[in-house]
């Protein structure tokens, strides 16, 4: 059952790249983009990691925190974020608990073979820990854009 507009999204996140638990609370008074991808240090997440990190200032004028998640490990995020200067937190969702309640943990289909993965979605949550609004057809080199033009 994908969670959407409307809804309030669950306390607790999961875990971020040096262990600590993320939780909801954490945000409370900032709207909250989160933001799931499929994997560190692949062409398109990191085109859409790096845009959120271009326009970081932008977005936190406008209220807004980052988080990323993906199931890739803590070594794996901890790697991407110094490797990309990333300003912000990914959470590891290695169990993909966060994927599935979230509802981007769906089957999918490349090169003839049908797998599951993340399918790359962002959520805008608001003060208040509701989800007002879910982009599903995200524009990797323009994603800041996207987010700030529904503001």
């Amino acid at each position: 059952m994908a969670l959407k507009r409307g809804d309030k999204a669950p306390e607790i996140l999961g875990v971020d790249q040096a262990g600590k638990e993320i939780r909801l609370s954490d945000f409370a008074g900032s709207k909250l983009i989160l933001y799931f991808y499929p994997k560190d240090n692949t062409p398109g997440c990191t085109a859409e990691a790096c845009n959120l990190r271009d326009h970081y200032a932008e977005l936190q004028a406008s209220g807004y925190a980052v988080i990323g998640v993906s199931k890739d490990g803590e070594a794996s995020h901890r790697k991407f974020i110094e490797k990309q200067s990333l300003p912000f937190s990914l959470i590891a969702d290695t169990e993909c608990k966060l994927n599935e309640a979230f509802g981007v943990w769906r089957e999918k289909k490349m090169a003839g073979r049908t797998y599951m993965g993340t399918v790359r979605t962002t959520f805008i949550i608001d003060e208040n820990g509701v989800i007002t609004d879910i982009i599903e057809k995200v524009d990797t080199k323009n994603h800041a854009s996207q987010i700030l033009k529904n503001k």
